[in-house]
């Protein structure tokens, strides 16, 4: 059915309770009722290049669902049982998508970022207590391989390396030079065994070899975040990926889509909102590059490639589109319905230009890791509020909720709190896999606390006003405040540290960071930021600014008070835009709006609103005009 607002979500929800619905109970039967039910038809592609004649492999519902097979069986042959993890760190590949399938039938999957650092990849590692890893054999102009061996090195309950080889993708004479070109490794961590993906998924049968797990239970570890130290790990029940795939194929999607998804199978949209709908509806994926957006020539083949596979749906983020607006739409994209924005706010001015070059809609988003994934989302079919996240899907209960000395109590209409959710992907009582990170996280028990804050209007619209958890999110890539602080803190010369998010009209916010220096200190702000390109483990994390204040803004009990840290770098990134524009008006103070968050107050100085909103609407938070004197 379509979705066009509150009546066709209620419609849905009243129907039957969501439990009574005709759903398989788990991964592998939900796969098996598709691949029966289109066994010939596309259900992934995936090409190493970006070029729209380049060579594509392509699978069909019957091909995966025997390739899924036998990486199941493989996994078991190593000595995956249900509560036993398989980790894997790979760019976007067939091989990748076949894991996370493969693994979470057979156990429990663990995705794992392979931009991270390999002590970040170890913690995580550990954590899990992954017994098999698969990543990349050694390749040219990647360094993955050798990170993940650095990082099994420091994980010993790791006892297999599986190896993908990315040469099969490629024709001669590139195929020809990749062995002689390939980047030699260090000595191999003893303690686990190194084996080819290809050749040990080859030994096995297409058909499970053994019974399918009897009922629910959790299929995967999705780190949160990607700081050093000790990550917090979030469990997803088979019952969370079914409900995303429920909704992409009751909402969205169906066995004729062709989706084209540029972003990374080790993040909840890619492999919860796309994969899991594809799964439930039989549509088609296209994953181009290993890198997706990041890879070479996908902007600029972009719309190209959209003609090539007839695409009916664009999955993006704030960052690509912006990238996408640099280039003209130079393809046939007709086919193309609706293109499905999340990971982070989208700025008002970037999401009409868009909508105006392309002639494609955007629908906006909102879910989190911790919900496996999916909260609420702007009706396709419907009214959209461009800033809001839309209307909380079928099945979801959302409360906006605030703490007062009587406890914690639920907020009226417009008023701001804390967003808490409800609903078949929240795992509540266990949404972490250490039981300390669990206590507290919840409202009346069954409602989990996001940390965000926002609104529900009177249409019943959810909006995002700020993050109670503080962490920076820099194009959808989750950053903890706390390493930048913690790395500044090794200074000699710094006394206090505050990192935040600063607003940037590609990233939405980058990282930035202040300082107090001890008293008779002496450091320059060049100094300190080429400290934290060495003391910031995380290359994301590494601030774009600094400043050094006489005094940090601290709160009654000494702590360091953010807000008014925002307030600056508001104030110091739109000034410094309006005045590279030649734009006459400034930014002269920040309010904290209750329901907007902080709004920066603009003194026009003979400027246009058009003028201002021409700048200044190309970032996610508000500006008005300043009042008058």
């Amino acid at each position: 059915m379509g979705f066009s607002g509150i009546a066709d979500r209620d419609a849905l929800q009243n129907e039957m309770p969501y439990e009574a619905r005709d759903l398989p109970a788990t991964l592998y039967g939900l796969l098996t009722r598709t691949a029966d039910k289109f066994p010939n038809s596309n259900a992934v592609s995936y090409q190493i290049f970006s070029g729209p004649q380049d060579k594509a492999e392509t699978l069909t519902w019957s091909t995966l669902k025997d390739q899924v097979s036998q990486a199941a069986n493989m996994f078991r042959k190593l000595g995956i049982g249900e509560k036993d993890v398989v980790a894997y760190v790979l760019p976007n590949c067939t091989e990748a998508l076949v894991t996370m399938m493969g693994g979470a039938v057979a156990g429990i999957v663990n995705p794992i970022n392979p931009l991270l650092e390999p002590e970040q990849i170890a913690s995580i590692l550990r954590e899990t207590q992954a017994k098999v890893v698969v990543t990349l054999r050694p390749f040219p102009k990647t360094d993955v391989a050798q990170k993940v061996a650095e990082a099994v090195r420091h994980a010993p309950g790791v006892n297999t390396v599986l190896e993908v080889d990315l040469n099969r993708y490629l024709t001669p004479p590139k195929s020809w030079i990749v062995p002689l070109v390939r980047p030699k490794m260090d000595a191999r961590p003893s303690h686990a065994d190194y084996l080819s993906f290809t050749k040990e998924m080859a030994k096995q049968p297409k058909t499970l070899s053994f019974a399918d797990s009897a009922g629910d239970r959790v299929a995967c570890f999705f780190h949160t975040g990607g700081t050093t130290g000790m990550p917090k790990v979030a469990q997803h029940k088979y019952s969370g990926l079914i409900y995303n795939g429920w909704l992409g194929s009751t909402l969205l999607f169906t066995e004729e889509d062709n989706i084209i998804c540029p972003l990374p199978l080790f993040h909840v949209f890619a492999v919860h909102v796309i994969v899991m709908a594809a799964v439930a509806s039989g549509a088609h994926v296209v994953f181009p590059t290993p890198q997706g957006y990041r890879g070479e020539g996908v902007f600029d083949n972009f719309w190209k490639l959209i003609e090539r596979w007839k695409i009916t749906f664009i999955i993006t983020v704030p960052t690509a589109v912006s990238a996408l607006m640099q280039r003209p739409v130079d393809a046939d994209i007709s086919t193309v319905k609706t293109a499905f924005s999340g990971s982070a706010p989208m700025p008002m001015e970037l999401f009409k230009r868009f909508e105006s070059a392309s002639g494609v809609t955007i629908v906006e988003g909102y879910g989190l890791t911790e919900a496996t994934c999916l909260v609420s989302c702007n009706p396709p079919g419907g009214d959209k509020k461009v800033g809001s996240v839309g209307i909380p899907l079928p099945y979801t209960d959302v409360r906006i909720v605030k703490q007062t000395n009587d406890g914690a109590l639920e907020c009226a209409r417009d008023e701001v709190g804390e967003i808490c959710v409800s609903n078949p992907g929240v795992y509540a009582g266990n949404t972490y896999t250490e039981a300390d990170k669990n206590v507290d996280l919840y409202y009346q028990g069954k409602y989990l606390r996001t940390g965000d804050l926002g609104r529900i209007d009177e249409d019943g619209y959810l909006w995002i006003t700020g993050r109670a958890k503080d962490l920076i999110i820099r194009g959808g890539h989750n950053i903890d405040p706390a390493e930048i602080e913690e790395a500044l803190l090794g200074h000699d010369a710094v006394a206090f540290a505050g990192a935040i998010g600063q607003p940037d009209a590609h990233s939405g916010e980058l990282p930035c960071a202040f300082v107090e220096l001890v008293d008779g200190a002496t450091v320059s702000e060049a100094e300190l930021l080429e400290y934290c390109k060495t003391h910031v483990h995380e290359r994301a994390a590494i601030p774009k600014h600094l400043t050094v204040l006489d005094q940090l803004p601290k709160t009654a009990v000494g702590k360091v008070f953010k807000p008014d840290l925002r307030k600056l770098a508001i104030t110091r990134v739109y000034n410094g835009a309006l005045e590279q524009a030649g734009v006459a008006a400034r930014v002269v103070s920040v309010l904290d709006d209750k329901k907007r968050g902080l709004v920066a107050q603009v003194a026009a100085n003979g400027s246009s609103d058009a003028e201002i909103g021409a700048v200044l609407n190309n970032f996610t938070r508000p500006w008005e005009p300043a009042a008058a004197a």
